[in-house]
């Protein structure tokens, strides 16, 4: 079990709570940080002081006053109204991770939400309650707004969730566990999605998946490498330590590993002088990708931890102040640099697939064909990774440069970093079809040079792909070998991490 105490909470926490299904507990230390800042929301009301949120309107309307007896129907209001996503909802996992993020902010003291509305979104990660949000409707400023309301349904019984597996209304849940759906008071609504936890949300998925594609990209690579008889001098320490980025030097680390006690590499001047970029410059590319995405890793940590309300109650209650933390840039920035690192991993592997098939650049069969001609083999192969690494490039625009005004222009700038979330999945989700096709092609290639002199680490790979990928003895539908590959290479269970082989330079 892990403890939230809106602070220290890392990525790794979150996949342990949202992809293998930890359940958590809240620090007391935290409940009293939220029971103090909900005795200053509640002094606020019975002096009758006007504070955005608290008892005035939202947006446009925060100069207009609200009566002390219906704040709390103001939040119902608020919730019900912004409620307008559209689109497909996010993935489950996605929803579970707005909700854990949304629990853990609330947790700082600073939003003056009652114990009872912390409890109930703990209860909803450990109960597997997840809301279906939709993914569309969020400009990234006064938060998530539409997608964070829809979690906030579900908290009072409307809209609907999964619940262990299945789809129903959130009443029908609640109902299920004896749970009376909640009743909103002063300044909870607000509380609940004034924030960043859609894009953050979606960000540390993202995060998680993007990591082990690009060490997934490292295995393939290094099979390519064997099927291409690839020169191994190119990841020689000293190179790397010449120019002295940290991710290059790792990547050139693992690659040596992987390919230690390879038959099929070759050295400077035996066969060739020195090979194409996308082969050589494996390290440089794919260090500089390691390197945006320890950026976006750094960012995504600090606002998982971060007060991202507004007002924000602070000082033990005492000083109540209209900010901005909700304006989602600083994420909107990181996914959209995401986009870019992930989208170049694609761009590198769809390289190295022409040269695993192109017949001018290699002495393998014309792509990869068991007899060219009759055969196309690997040929449409190729074309489907260059549509997926064109594709990426128009996803990877970034969204943080436009903006649109909001709310009679009184939120006249904002973030759109819940779409340059949403985007970077569908990058990554393009990544890992394109290194699917690119390991087909490989695992073609090494058969072709001699399973036998493959290096220990690309053989164990070879030997658990080929046990539900078939080598290609004749043209077939390759579009189902892509996709069961995909899929293997998001859950598989194989394990990516370095290889322990001794390294000669």
């Amino acid at each position: 079990m892990i403890e939230l105490n809106g602070k220290s909470m890392t990525i790794k926490d979150i996949k342990k709570i949202c992809m293998d299904g930890e359940e958590i507990s809240i620090a007391e230390e935290s409940l009293k940080a939220v029971r103090k800042g909900r005795k200053a929301v509640e002094k606020i009301v019975s002096e009758h002081r006007t504070v955005y949120g608290i008892n005035t309107g939202f947006g446009k309307f925060s100069d207009v006053s609200i009566e002390e007896d219906d704040v709390n129907e103001l939040q119902l209001h608020l919730i019900r109204s912004h409620a307008c996503g559209v689109g497909e909802p996010f993935p489950e996992v996605v929803s579970r991770a707005m909700v854990l993020l949304r629990l853990n902010a609330l947790l700082k003291g600073f939003s003056g939400v009652r114990e009872a509305v912390v409890n109930r979104l703990c209860l909803f990660v450990n109960e597997h309650i997840h809301p279906i949000i939709p993914s569309q409707g969020s400009l990234g400023a006064s938060g998530d707004l539409a997608p964070l309301s829809h979690l906030a349904l579900a908290l009072i019984g409307e809209g609907r969730v999964h619940f262990h597996g299945k789809e129903m209304p959130a009443a029908d849940a609640l109902n299920s566990l004896g749970i009376k759906p909640m009743k909103l008071k002063a300044k909870e609504g607000l509380a609940l999605i004034n924030g960043t936890q859609a894009m953050t949300a979606m960000g540390v998925i993202n995060m998680i998946e993007a990591e082990r594609l690009a060490r997934q990209s490292e295995w393939i690579a290094a099979m390519t490498m064997e099927g291409l008889n690839g020169i191994i001098d190119a990841f020689h320490p000293a190179i790397h330590e010449a120019r002295g980025f940290t991710e290059q030097m790792d990547v050139a680390e693992r690659m040596r590993s992987l390919l230690a006690d390879s038959a099929l590499t070759t050295r400077q001047g035996e066969k060739r002088v020195q090979d194409a970029y996308s082969i050589r410059c494996i390290p440089q590319v794919h260090g500089a990708s390691w390197q945006s995405l320890a950026y976006v890793h750094d960012k995504l940590e600090i606002e998982a931890n971060a007060a991202t309300d507004n007002p924000l109650i602070l000082e033990d209650g005492e000083l109540i102040v209209s900010g901005g933390n909700f304006h989602g840039q600083p994420i909107a920035l990181a996914m959209d640099f995401m986009k870019v690192a992930v989208a170049e991993l694609a761009n590198i592997s769809e390289r190295r697939i022409e040269r695993l098939v192109n017949p001018q650049l290699n002495d393998l069969p014309p792509f990869l064909s068991p007899n060219p001609g009759l055969q196309s083999g690997a040929m449409i192969m190729q074309y489907a990774a260059a549509s997926l690494v064109s594709e990426n490039k128009t996803l990877a625009h970034p969204a943080s440069v436009d903006s649109i005004p909001s709310s009679a222009n009184q939120e006249d700038h904002v973030s759109m970093g819940t779409i340059a979330s949403r985007h970077a999945y569908q990058i990554i989700t393009n990544l890992r079809r394109v290194l699917a096709v690119e390991l087909i092609c490989a695992m073609q290639a090494v058969e072709y040079r001699g399973v036998e002199n493959m290096a220990s680490a690309t053989r164990e790979l070879y030997q658990k792909v080929r046990s539900f990928i078939p080598s290609i003895t004749e043209d077939r539908v390759f579009s189902e070998d892509i996709e069961r590959l995909a899929v293997w290479l998001k859950e598989g269970d194989f394990s990516w991490e370095t290889v322990s082989v001794s390294v000669t330079n």
